[in-house]
């Protein structure tokens, strides 16, 4: 009996699609990774403390850590909500709404923190309504939190929608035939089900909100000690040809990333593993 010959795969063979890729990823992502560990490199221990023990410094990751987790938060919940409202109801507009979610990655990053300084400031649209009461976000802490949580939104609703898209309303009605009220559906059906790309598109959103630059010098204030963040100090350290201490700076921010996001990819195989096994 003739054996039936195995499908072409559309992409040449694996030696040469290999070798594209391992070149790829060398030149686009390998080799700047490796002038940024030379440029650590030529920093002691000592020095590196020195570099990441400046108040300044300390400052500077404090304004972005805390302004991050706060945009993450606001990401998280109105991620999921907004995500909830595209996959689940049809109304008017609703494709405008869903192409709008993108604005942020085709928009450039400096031409969002123009429009939300023309928002936010005293004298926009916004800031205006809020400056009576001392409220005006731009040139704060607040503003910085607005400005991340635009330029991350993405990440939050496109990880989370999928799984919406996928829920089985079977699972929701046989909840409610058992007599669960909506609390305890969301609680115990749904929010177990959304839970891996909720943890994904928050830690997106919150890695991505970490190195964020040009959305953010135009409305945070760049005020040492109150609003200066991160990646513009490593910028300021780079115009004084200080590239060690930029380097420490940066190489922090990337391992801090780094493992939030090797957290993030060992929780979510948990995760889908519980799943399959309660399944």
């Amino acid at each position: 009996m003739p054996t039936r010959a195995a499908p072409r795969s559309p992409l040449p063979g694996l030696g040469l699609s290999l070798g594209t890729t391992l070149l790829f990823v060398t030149l686009i992502v390998l080799l700047p990774l490796a002038g940024l560990a030379w440029q650590l490199a030529q920093l002691s221990l000592a020095d590196y403390l020195r570099v990441m023990g400046d108040r300044r410094v300390l400052a500077a990751l404090r304004v972005t850590i805390t302004a991050a987790a706060a945009a993450t938060l606001v990401n998280g919940l109105g991620g999921l909500l907004l995500a909830w409202v595209i996959a689940r109801y049809r109304f008017a507009g609703r494709q405008v709404l869903d192409a709008l979610v993108d604005l942020p990655f085709a928009l450039p990053t400096s031409v969002a923190g123009i429009a939300l300084v023309a928002l936010y400031a005293e004298d926009g649209w916004i800031g205006s309504l809020l400056a009576p009461f001392g409220m005006a976000p731009a040139y704060t802490w607040y503003g910085i939190v607005i400005a991340m949580a635009f330029t991350s939104l993405p990440f939050a609703v496109r990880a989370i929608q999928p799984l919406i898209e996928e829920l089985d309303p079977a699972q929701e009605q046989a909840a409610r035939t058992l007599g669960a009220s909506d609390t305890q559906i969301f609680a115990q059906v749904i929010l177990p089900n959304l839970m891996p790309g909720i943890l994904t598109g928050t830690g997106l959103s919150f890695v991505r909100s970490l190195g964020e630059f040009g959305a953010l010098i135009f409305i945070a204030g760049n005020l040492p000690f109150k609003t200066e963040i991160t990646s513009l100090l490593i910028m300021i350290r780079l115009d004084e040809f200080d590239y060690p201490a930029a380097a420490a700076i940066a190489g922090t921010l990337l391992g801090l990333s780094l493992i939030l996001l090797v957290a993030i990819n060992v929780l979510q195989t948990r995760l889908y593993r519980r799943f399959e096994r309660g399944s």
